[in-house]
């Protein structure tokens, strides 16, 4: 049993570790910028003129946004974890991610004109793939891991042969939507990060207030319906709060796998089942997961980019096995 003041003072060091980590981020590139430039142009008293420009209209909100996604997924799948009783749930195993990047790739290659609407699509084919696995591996006695992973390859398989027959008839608008594909911050802007923001910090909010529901949720349905709790109620909006958070997520960057699912795992070792404490840790840990695949994959292999979705795969599927391995689901 870890003690609250513990997991209060963890989740508080790793918030700490991903704002350093950002600032240290922000730093690294081609242009080497030392920590205390950073800070004079954080306050507005730096006197180089490029270094101002590269941290404002380039690595700030791209390390900011880098954050930002992090914290969405791993909060996305921690309440996910909630909704389906295990820690196997998550948004991409669950097809989430991949029903979301069908419909957010619809838009950018057969009606780029709409692109307002993405962030919408991405949430709508979200939510249908969500559903369409919660309803396979559903069954009287609840809902089992292999379930879910069989659903959920079901669910991918089909949306993958939707990305690839999309790709196929489009195939003269694929190259712009590649890097998206593959999760790549490359080239996000400000105008990403704009977009995403108001949404995360809704997400944000709302699983806030999702907490309380979560912890019931997660005791069982028995307990929770003697606690006079409306279960079937409660899995719906969690589940439409954790798509909500992903489907924003790939409509700015694209498909991230894994952090959903990890994340979560790591912050329940570290403070406990309690999502008083595991829903910020995810989220502080989720940002600083996601931050530092996006910044090996620009700085480790330059002058070429590592996307940071190919790097989570890389580094997440290894992981996902070796929890696998010990049986710690």
């Amino acid at each position: 049993m870890i003690s609250k003041s513990r997991s209060g003072t963890i989740v508080t060091i790793t918030f700490i570790l991903a704002i350093v980590a950002g600032v240290i981020a922000i730093g690294l590139g081609s242009v080497t910028i030392p920590v205390p430039e950073i800070l004079k142009t954080f306050f507005g008293s730096s006197t180089t003129d490029v270094h101002d420009t590269i941290i404002w209209d380039i690595r700030f909100p791209r390390v900011l946004l880098a954050m930002i996604i992090g914290a969405n997924i791993a909060i996305s799948g921690a309440l996910l974890q909630a909704v389906m009783g295990n820690p196997l749930a998550d948004p991409g195993l669950t097809g989430v991610t991949s029903g979301a990047a069908v419909s957010v790739l619809v838009i950018m290659l057969a009606a780029p004109t709409y692109t307002q609407f993405i962030p919408l699509a991405a949430f709508v084919g979200g939510l249908i793939a969500a559903t369409v696995v919660y309803s396979l591996a559903w069954r009287r006695n609840g809902i089992s891991p292999i379930t879910i992973i069989l659903s959920g390859v079901a669910v991918n398989a089909l949306c993958g042969g939707g990305i690839g027959y999309l790709s196929i008839i489009y195939s003269d608008r694929l190259p712009g939507a590649v890097q998206w594909l593959n999760g790549s911050l490359a080239a996000k802007g400000n105008n990403a990060l704009f977009m995403v923001f108001p949404y995360a910090i809704v997400g944000w909010i709302l699983s806030i207030f999702a907490i309380r529901k979560a912890n019931i949720i997660r005791l069982g349905d028995q307990v929770a319906s003697n606690l006079g709790e409306n279960v079937t109620r409660i899995r719906i909006v969690l589940s439409i709060l954790a798509v909500f958070l992903a489907a924003i997520s790939v409509a700015a960057i694209g498909m991230i796998g894994f952090v959903g699912l990890v994340v979560p795992h790591m912050a329940r070792m570290l403070v406990g089942s309690n999502y008083k404490y595991m829903l910020p840790m995810s989220m502080a840990l989720g940002a600083l997961v996601l931050l530092l695949a996006d910044t090996g994959g620009r700085t480790l292999f330059a002058p070429m980019e590592i996307p940071a979705g190919i790097l989570m795969a890389v580094i997440g599927a290894p992981y996902f096995l070796y929890l696998m391995r010990r049986r710690t689901f």
